[in-house]
Parts: structure tokens; sequence; C-alpha cells
């Protein structure tokens, strides 16, 4: 496998930490939303890596070596040896707000036979991740590895974008299947979540939605402790 990064700051060229000449690689592109809204940007990629794979994702940060970034675009071409990958994409726009379907739907084009992972990059802004991932879920039924994220806005929260072989755009969902034997990939999350305030049971939700504390509304509750915010 060979690994190829670079990183572009404002309106300058990519500066890749390393060179090597690739064969048909997947290309990560994950970066500041307004950066990758450039009608420029896809075709930089294109013409660094003709042949590559060129997946896009909007970032709430991006990371390189052991840095995270902001207001960056962070390049990531990868080359392997043995094995292969398929990428597939949808959109939200398609499935009427069914994550689930969606997730099933877009599971069901790859095949099972010798997939060891898929790594999902979704829209942010209005996917329901819990449901995509449930519907990726129902015919992963061969034990091959799920990781992946929803693409981020910074703080903003106004919308992401995402994209496979094209300009970045709303609402699209990317999911890239491993093939292969002798593949082994791992994955790992941390989250920095802290409590506040006093333990309370939860008395009216559907799915991961939270409606009601102790009886009480949710979002009365939230506004009681953080006001504006």
């Amino acid at each position: 496998m060979k690994i190829v990064q670079a990183i572009k700051k404002g309106d300058e060229p990519f500066v890749f930490q390393n060179s090597n000449q690739l064969k048909e690689p997947l290309v990560l592109v994950f970066g500041n939303r307004y950066m990758l809204e450039s009608e420029h940007i896809f075709n930089e990629v294109r013409a660094l890596f003709p042949e590559g794979h060129i997946v896009f994702g909007t970032t709430s940060g991006e990371i390189i070596d052991d840095k995270v970034l902001e207001g960056t675009v962070v390049l990531t071409a990868i080359e392997f040896e043995k094995s292969k990958i398929l990428v597939k994409r949808c959109n939200v726009k398609d499935y009427q707000n069914d994550d689930k379907k969606m997730g099933t739907k877009l599971a069901a084009q790859f095949p099972k036979e010798h997939l060891k992972h898929l790594f999902v990059i979704s829209e942010g802004s209005s996917v329901n991740g819990s449901a995509l991932i449930e519907g990726i879920e129902h015919l992963n039924n061969n034990g091959c590895g799920l990781s992946g994220g929803l693409c981020g806005d910074d703080d903003r929260f106004e919308k992401t974008l995402a994209s496979y072989n094209e300009s970045p755009k709303e609402g699209e969902i990317v999911a890239i299947g491993f093939y292969g034997d002798t593949l082994e990939i791992s994955s790992a999350n941390y989250g920095g979540w802290t409590t506040f305030g006093p333990e309370r049971i939860i008395t009216k939700s559907q799915g991961n939605i939270l409606y009601e504390l102790d009886g009480k509304p949710a979002l009365d509750l939230y506004k009681t402790y953080l006001g504006e915010k």
C-alpha cells in the first residue's frame, strides 16, 4: 500500500508532504466547507490524480499527522497493492427522508464476497445517522467492519457537502467498500462530552429523538440551562 498526503490553505495549491506515483488511488479530500464550495476544487484534485477515485467531505476541523487544523483541505491518496475498492453514492432527496431505507439500498449495491469493510461519508445536516447505520447493518450479515461519519460545517451548522468523482454538493452519501483477503482495517472514536446538571429520567423519546425529561419538554429544560445558546 502506498499513501501520499497533502494540505491546502486558502487559495494556495496543495502542498504534498511526500511524493509517489499512484495508480488508480482512493483519494479522500476532507476540508472546510467554504473551500470545498469552490468551483475549482474538483478540477484541481482531478488534475493531480487523473485516475483517482475522488471522495469529498466537509469537516469541523481537519486532521493530518498529529495536528488538528481549521480552514484547510487535507488530501489523502491511497494505492492498494492487493485489495480492491468499490464506491457507491446516493442522495437524500431520492429517499424522502427514509434514512433507514436509504442505508439498506446503499449497502445492497456491494457484493458481499470478500467484503472486509464499509466506510461511509454522509451528509450531516439532515440525515439521521442512527437510522442510516441501521439500514446499512440490516444487510451486513457477513461480519464486515463499518466506520465513517457525518460531514461537518465547523460551528455554523448551515449545510454540508460530499461527493464522489464530482464537485461537492448537498445531500450526498458516499460508501466505499474495501475488498481483499489480506486487508485489515480497524477504527476507533473518542467523544468529549461532559455531563452537567442533575440526573433526569427520559419520559418520552422516539428512536434517538428526545422529547421529554422528567415529564417536561426537553427543549424548555435545555433553555433553562443554556439560554440563547
